[in-house]
């Protein structure tokens, strides 16, 4: 008897195995016929302009993506428009022009919807950044394809004019990441790279000999405030280089002020730099 209970529950648990073998293989097969989506290829952006009345057009990366997008064969128009979570506004921070855009899978189903950042009457420095938040609302053209649903977040960045770019004599206290304080001081070129943006020569106490990789840090000025976003070490090392605190940009004394960490597996090393223009 014992021998024929066990036959049973072999029977009956080999059953249930081979079930939930033949569920998984469903759901797999019911995962590679999903629908393809048209959306935006980042969540959010910034544009950046000098608020000098002139109107700058802008480029936002939309593509087609799924399971089955590279079997797709016909284009794909998707519509676009504001979110009403918006706190840009039409016509005044913004135009578009064209809400829609086709996609081609001649092009690999990627595409560049416009959006003109409007500048005329606006005074700078804005209490706060106007953010247009953009959706697909529809996608037609193609079967099996289907608007996103994500937005992508557009923050308008309004600079003041900038002339920062020049050579200066820099004064820096280096914190180790042991400790120890100590003064460096050298001369450097500033290189405008971008509206309100621009690279030192150097990073940190090493020479742009001593690192390789592209030279300096990136750091932008709006209306005198500088940030320096997050960034890899010249671009190409793992060490992290990002501001600690806003720095300053006079344009009267043709000085700059910029704090900034240089970190790697939690160890960092920071530094408090005085730019003086020559």
């Amino acid at each position: 008897m014992k021998t024929l209970k066990y036959i049973l529950f072999f029977i009956l648990a080999m059953g249930l195995s081979n079930s939930c073998l033949i569920e998984d293989e469903t759901n797999l097969d019911l995962n590679g016929k999903g629908p393809n989506l048209g959306g935006f290829e980042q969540a959010r952006t910034t544009f950046a302009a000098i608020a000098d009345g002139e109107q700058y057009q802008f480029d936002v990366k939309v593509k087609v993506f799924g399971p089955t997008w590279m079997d797709i064969t016909s284009d794909v128009t998707l519509t676009i428009a504001a979110d009403p979570s918006s706190t840009a506004k039409a016509g005044t921070h913004y135009r578009i022009d064209n809400p829609t855009i086709t996609l081609s899978p001649s092009k690999n189903m990627l595409g560049l919807f416009k959006v003109t950042m409007l500048t005329e009457g606006i005074e700078t420095p804005l209490a706060v950044a106007p953010v247009l938040v953009l959706r697909v609302t529809q996608a037609s053209g193609a079967e099996n394809v289907l608007n996103s649903g994500k937005p992508i977040s557009i923050t308008f960045n309004y600079a003041c004019p900038s002339f920062l770019e020049g050579t200066y004599q820099v004064s820096t206290e280096y914190t180790a990441t042991t400790g120890a304080v100590s003064m460096l001081s050298w001369t450097e070129t500033i290189t405008k790279i971008g509206i309100g943006t621009y690279r030192t020569t150097r990073v940190g106490h090493w020479t742009p000999d001593a690192l390789g990789g592209t030279p300096g840090f990136t750091f932008t000025d709006v209306c005198g405030v500088i940030s320096v976003p997050s960034q890899n070490l010249v671009d190409l090392y793992a060490n992290i280089v990002e501001g600690t605190a806003f720095g300053t940009a006079d344009e009267d004394t043709g000085k700059l002020y910029i704090e900034y960490s240089v970190c790697y597996g939690g160890a960092c090393r920071f530094y408090k730099s005085t730019y003086t223009r020559q």
